[in-house]
């Protein structure tokens, strides 16, 4: 679904991505494991149209998507929730809910989406007419979430959906990510908590200093002791 070759990316003089190489399957949910400043980020706003990269290749559907407008993008189907949530701070629940579906013009579908948004996370319901900037941590990722969703997404990018969030919320998020997986998005997930991430995934790639240094199904990186010792507290 989605095949990334030799990719490079620069913020200046600096090189964040150095030949960065990955496929996601229809499907799946793949993980991006790495340190702050790995290069994780840049490697989701490089698929969703944020940056540009100086060279490789994005291939979704087998399409190139390298150097396209981010609206396109999400209109192919790619929806990208940002790390730190960015939610429209003055907009009630409702209104940032509906941004997200403002490429579509199907009534229907929209509708029964805000339904599926509010069956996944029953608490924006409650908090619908509140203004997104008055929500809980928690809360506010469910709802660049739910965002996300209405775009129809057919591959979801999220990036770093635990941070901050207290550990019973973050089972929530979690279970959360696997329901939508199960209903037909594939999803690529960057996460530090790596033990969550590995717990859902279907593979995984690690990222260090911008390179790709290590990739396999998500039980080989598990149980591989140069993982455990540098991500998941040695365990």
């Amino acid at each position: 679904m989605l095949n990334i070759q030799d990719l490079n990316v620069y913020y200046g003089n600096i090189h964040a991505l150095k030949g960065v190489s990955l496929e996601i399957n229809q499907g799946e949910i793949v993980t991006l494991i790495g340190a702050n400043g790995a290069g994780k980020s840049t490697l989701l706003k490089t698929v969703s149209g944020l940056l540009k990269p100086k060279q490789g290749k994005i291939l979704y559907e087998e399409q190139s998507i390298c150097g396209k407008a981010a609206q396109w993008i999400v209109k192919k189907g790619i929806s990208h929730v940002p790390e730190g949530r960015r939610v429209f701070a003055n907009m009630s629940v409702e209104e940032n809910l509906e941004l997200g579906a403002y490429l579509r013009k199907d009534k229907a579908g929209i509708k029964s989406d805000f339904d599926r948004v509010y069956h996944l996370f029953p608490r924006l319901l409650e908090r619908r007419k509140q203004h997104a900037g008055t929500l809980s941590g928690g809360e506010q990722q469910m709802l660049a979430m739910g965002r996300a969703l209405m775009a129809e997404p057919r591959l979801l990018l999220l990036d770093e959906p635990s941070m901050g969030l207290a550990p019973l919320l973050v089972q929530t998020i979690f279970r959360i990510i696997k329901e939508i997986n199960e209903t037909g998005t594939t999803i690529l997930l960057v996460e530090q908590n790596a033990n969550m991430a590995l717990s859902v995934a279907d593979r995984a790639y690690v990222i260090e200093t911008g390179k790709v240094v290590l990739s396999g199904s998500s039980d080989e990186l598990y149980t591989s002791d140069e993982i455990k010792m540098a991500y998941l507290g040695g365990h």
